[in-house]
């Protein structure tokens, strides 16, 4: 503008984007984001998955886990674990009545990224190898030897820069199992495909919604089908800041099917709720 013919400039303050770049990795609920973190990263995370609601009576799983986590590299990084469970199960079918609380395992979490996402290659892609050892089987909390290891390959994209995220999971779980007591191993499989969405309605919070699909297996290989589950559900992400973030997650088997079984949903291999917290402190 001009004043007393002395041209002065406008003062106009630069526009600052409140919605900076974001870590994909536990945005998306169950569904895990193809990010690993940034090279030097360390973290201890508390997560706790419950499971609930099987075929007959009262079934109830809570499984917690304290984990550290590095990022020695841009292409890897993994997550190491201790777990501990807490069942409580009454009247349901083809489970003995079991109310126990303690330590059930040890898993690694190992991450190796192929693709980054950047602007001229707009999908993230990361191969994940997830081995663990149980001496408390997950579903029916008796005692056991269990050795698994899930491998899944990981998608993420953006779908508005900063704002709106999709990714798309696809896993494999082999597992070799023997019962106390039991004279020999017994294997089990399952596979199957999630996928989320997931947006910004804040710089710090995320909303989103995803499917779960999941397919079970007597024998190692995928070998003889059991029965089948698909879940949906909400999914909330809270970055409070730069070094601590909230993310939970909770899903409902809304279709399904156990083999030998007219009744709808898969209440056998499945639980009908499951539920997630991950809580996360970098240092």
């Amino acid at each position: 503008m001009s004043w007393g013919g002395e041209v002065v400039a406008n003062d106009v303050a630069p526009v600052i984007d409140s919605f900076h770049e974001l870590e994909t990795k536990y945005i998306f609920g169950f569904t895990s984001g193809a990010d690993i973190g940034v090279p030097g990263e360390q973290a201890v995370e508390f997560e706790t998955t419950t499971a609930s609601a099987m075929r007959g009576g009262h079934y109830s799983n809570i499984e917690q886990e304290v984990e550290f986590e590095h990022v020695p590299t841009a292409w890897f990084g993994y997550e190491l674990s201790a777990h501990g469970t807490s069942h409580a199960i009454t009247g349901v079918e083809g489970l003995d009545n079991i109310h126990r609380t303690t330590f059930s395992g040890l898993s690694a979490d190992l991450r190796f990224a192929l693709i980054d996402r950047v602007p001229g290659s707009p999908v993230g892609l990361t191969f994940r190898v997830a081995p663990e050892w149980e001496r408390v089987d997950g579903a029916s909390a008796g005692y056991t030897t269990n050795y698994s290891t899930g491998f899944s390959l990981l998608a993420d994209t953006e779908l508005i820069p900063n704002r709106l995220y999709g990714a798309i999971n696809a896993n494999y779980t082999p597992e070799i199992d023997r019962p106390a007591g039991a004279p020999s191993w017994q294997g089990v499989s399952t596979d199957g495909v999630t996928g989320a969405i997931a947006y910004r309605i804040a710089p710090k919070v995320t909303i989103g919604d995803e499917l779960e699909y999941y397919r079970a297996y007597d024998g190692a290989s995928l070998n003889s089908f059991r029965g089948h589950a698909l879940y949906d559900g909400p999914t909330l992400h809270i970055q409070f800041n730069s070094k601590m973030m909230l993310a939970l997650a909770f899903s409902t088997e809304i279709a399904g099917h156990a083999v030998g079984d007219a009744r709808p949903l898969d209440l056998t291999n499945f639980a009908r709720y499951r539920g997630n917290m991950k809580f996360e402190i970098e240092f």
